[in-house]
C-alpha cells in the first residue's frame, strides 16, 4: 500500500492511494487515529487494504496538497557518506575524511522539510543549495537496543528524500547540521510504499534527475552502512518511535563535487526516483 499525508477538505490528513491515482481519506474515515503516524504506531497499517475496501475515494492525487509523508516525526536520522562511490567523490574534491567504523549520523528538524509538489526554498544568505536523493526509511513499531537480526521488524515502510544542503554553511565546522536544516529545503514524499512490498536489503535503483538531466544514478545495495546497522546504532542512542525517520544517505553525483560546483537555483526542477517506490519532486524556489 502507499500511504500518505496530505490537506484534506478539513485540514490535514491521511489516506491511503487505491488503483492509479484515487485517494481514500482515512483520516476521515478512522478519526481517533489523528495522522499518520498514529496509526502506523496502532499497528493498524498493516490492514490497510482491508481499511480501504468499499471506501470511495476522496480525490485524485491531481488535485490533493501533498504533506510530507510524516509532517513532524520526532526524530529525522539522516547517514553521512554513506555510499562508497559518494565517501570517494568526497575525497576526489579535497575533504579529507576517513570511513569510521560506527556510522556517522546527524539530526534534522521537521521544519526542514516540505512535501511532494512544493517548493524547496533556496535561501537568501547562500547560493550553494545542493541535491542528495537518498531512500528514507519509516520506523512502525518502537525500539530500544534493537538487534539488526530484528530490525525490519520495526520498519512501517519506505519513502524518497531529498536531502537538500545549504553547502556553505555546512562546511562552517566539521558539524554538518548547520547545513542541513534550513527550513524548507528537505523534499519528502510523495508517499510512503509499506514495508511488504519491498523484500528487506532489497536493491533499490536511485536517481536524481535536475530540470530532466540525470545526476545521480545507483542502487541502494551500495550503502556502506546496511538499513539493519542504522536502524540498531540509531536505538542504542534513543527509543526509535513510530513515525520516525531514517534517510539512509546519498550516492555520487551531488553538485558541490562537480569542477566548477553546479548547485540548484530557483526555476529548476529536481526530482528523487526510487524503484517499486515512486518520484519526488520539488520545485526550487527563491526565499520569500
Amino acid at each position: 500500500m502507499k500511504l500518505l499525508s496530505f490537506i484534506g477538505t478539513n485540514g490535514p490528513t491521511w489516506g491511503a492511494v487505491v488503483g492509479q491515482d484515487d485517494v481514500v481519506d482515512l483520516g476521515k474515515e478512522m478519526p481517533k487515529f489523528t495522522n499518520l503516524a498514529a496509526y502506523i504506531g496502532s499497528g493498524e497499517y498493516l490492514k490497510a487494504k482491508d481499511h480501504v475496501l468499499g471506501k470511495k475515494p476522496s480525490a485524485k492525487l491531481s488535485e490533493i496538497t501533498f504533506l510530507p509523508v510524516i509532517p513532524e516525526p520526532e526524530k529525522i536520522i539522516c547517514a553521512v557518506r554513506n555510499y562508497m562511490d559518494h565517501h570517494q567523490e568526497v575525497l576526489a574534491a579535497g575533504l579529507q575524511r576517513e570511513l569510521s567504523e560506527e556510522p556517522p549520523i546527524f539530526l534534522r528538524v521537521w521544519r526542514s522539510q516540505v512535501a511532494h509538489n512544493q517548493g524547496i526554498v533556496c535561501p537568501n544568505v547562500s547560493n550553494s543549495l545542493d541535491w542528495e536523493g537518498e531512500l528514507a526509511v519509516i520506523i512502525g513499531k518502537p525500539g530500544r537496543f534493537i538487534k539488526e537480526e530484528d530490525a525490519f521488524d520495526h520498519v512501517a515502510g519506505y519513502s524518497c528524500y531529498n536531502d537538500g544542503s545549504i553547502r556553505e554553511w555546512q562546511f562552517h565546522a566539521k558539524q554538518i547540521a548547520s547545513g542541513k536544516n534550513f527550513e524548507s529545503t528537505g523534499g519528502f514524499g510523495p508517499w510512503m510504499v509499506t514495508a511488504d512490498e519491498i523484500k528487506p536489503n532489497q536493491e533499490l535503483k536511485l536517481i536524481t534527475r535536475l530540470n530532466g538531466v540525470v545526476e545521480q544514478s545507483s542502487h541502494t545495495g551500495h550503502m556502506i552502512f546496511p538499513i539493519a546497522k542504522l536502524i540498531s546504532y540509531a536505538s542504542t542512542i534513543f527509543t526509535l518511535m513510530p513515525g520516525d525517520v531514517i534517510a539512509t544517505g546519498t550516492p555520487a553525483g551531488v553538485g558541490w563535487s562537480r569542477k566548477p560546483p553546479k548547485f540548484m537555483k530557483p526555476g529548476d526542477v529536481c526530482e528523487v526516483e526510487i524503484e517499486h517506490i515512486g518520484t519526488l519532486v520539488n520545485q526550487i524556489v527563491a526565499q520569500s
